[in-house]
């Protein structure tokens, strides 16, 4: 609340002392002292439009007539409002100020009910979403457990074996979407602070393809990246999360794919990332909103299989844009997707802030 306050009275301040020396110049250089009611109109407008509230215009508006009447209107340097057109100018730039701030303060409310109404509508989603992907491991995890339990006797321990390795990976699956939340929400909600370290671009590759093949041993990931030592500034962990959510994206939603890679360019001071495949591609539709947030509830499919590809890209968004980077997706001309993030070689000065 204080930084706002603050905030307010630099944009007061400053508006106000633009326009006065701005009018000050029109009148001695210029002889244009015709144009110095409009500009402080202008000032109250841009104070208005800027600011919180009524109250900010309207002490903009006070003195700006205040000082129209005192540096810009004769007998010059003294306070007059015995002229009727003195009064007129305060009570026209007054009304304006009052106008002005109802208009500006109406479509900042609508536009925070607006976005409060996109965000309810994202946690709907959220929920439909979660509670279709959880539901599927949680009942494959209690039938085998139930499985177990009964026919303990009789099962071979080869089909115990399954049986418990389907109940390792749900419940790794689980682990996972779990962290795709956590993650999406804290930085969505600005509670956390990405602090950028500089990461050897080929250490960040082996800790990914470590980490992915754990998972997916029999799916092989080829890397393309420069031949030169590169470093670039970035959270290793989160950028280690958003490569594993593309890679196993692609091995759980690109059907017909057998090939997949890492490719990393450079281009000017920017280190451009692909994920590359050559599976069935992204729906045309889909590719617009791929990062948009959940899928819609006709859009979730009804197919009893773990879909958790848009938490997991929208996990991956929240990410780079905390990054301070860009993320896009396309459909290769030969076939498969290609999904493309950049970040930055060097840390900008809002990234240390």
């Amino acid at each position: 609340m204080k930084s706002f306050f603050t905030r307010d009275v630099l944009i007061t301040a400053g508006v106000l002392g633009a326009a006065f020396l701005i009018s000050l110049l029109l009148e001695r250089q210029l002889d244009c002292s015709t144009s110095v009611p409009a500009l402080f109109v202008l000032a109250v407008f841009l104070i208005t439009l800027n600011t919180q509230g009524y109250g900010w215009g309207i002490v903009g508006s006070l003195i700006s007539v205040l000082s129209i009447n005192y540096a810009f209107t004769f007998p010059y340097f003294r306070f007059t409002f015995s002229a009727p057109e003195n009064l007129i100018s305060a009570l026209v730039m007054l009304i304006v100020t009052v106008l002005t701030s109802t208009l500006t303060t109406k479509v900042k409310r609508q536009e925070k009910e607006k976005a409060e109404s996109e965000k309810e509508k994202m946690r709907a989603n959220l929920l439909r979403a979660i509670s279709h992907d959880l539901r599927t491991p949680l009942t494959a995890i209690y039938g085998s457990c139930s499985a177990i339990m009964e026919n303990y006797d009789r099962l071979s321990y080869s089909k115990q074996m399954q049986l418990l390795g389907e109940i390792r990976s749900d419940a790794q699956w689980l682990i996972r979407m779990v962290e795709n939340l956590l993650s999406v929400t804290r930085i969505d909600d600005g509670q956390v602070r990405v602090i950028k370290t500089p990461i050897v671009l080929e250490e960040l590759i082996d800790s990914v393809l470590l980490r992915f093949h754990k998972q997916y041993p029999q799916q092989k990931v080829d890397v393309n990246i420069p031949d030169e030592f590169l470093s670039i500034p970035m959270d290793a962990m989160l950028i280690e999360q958003v490569l594993m959510n593309l890679l196993e994206n692609a091995v759980q939603h690109a059907r017909g794919m057998n090939w997949l890679m890492i490719q990393v360019t450079l281009q000017k001071q920017q280190a451009i990332f692909d994920v590359l495949d050559n599976g069935a591609g992204i729906p045309r539709e889909m590719l617009p909103h791929l990062f948009d947030g959940f899928p819609e509830k006709n859009k979730i499919p009804s197919d009893g299989k773990k879909r958790n590809m848009g938490i997991g890209l929208s996990v991956c968004a929240s990410i780079i844009h905390a990054h301070g980077g860009t993320i896009k997706a396309r459909n290769r001309p030969e076939g498969g997707a290609d999904i493309r993030f950049v970040l930055d070689l060097e840390e900008k000065e809002h990234d240390q802030q």
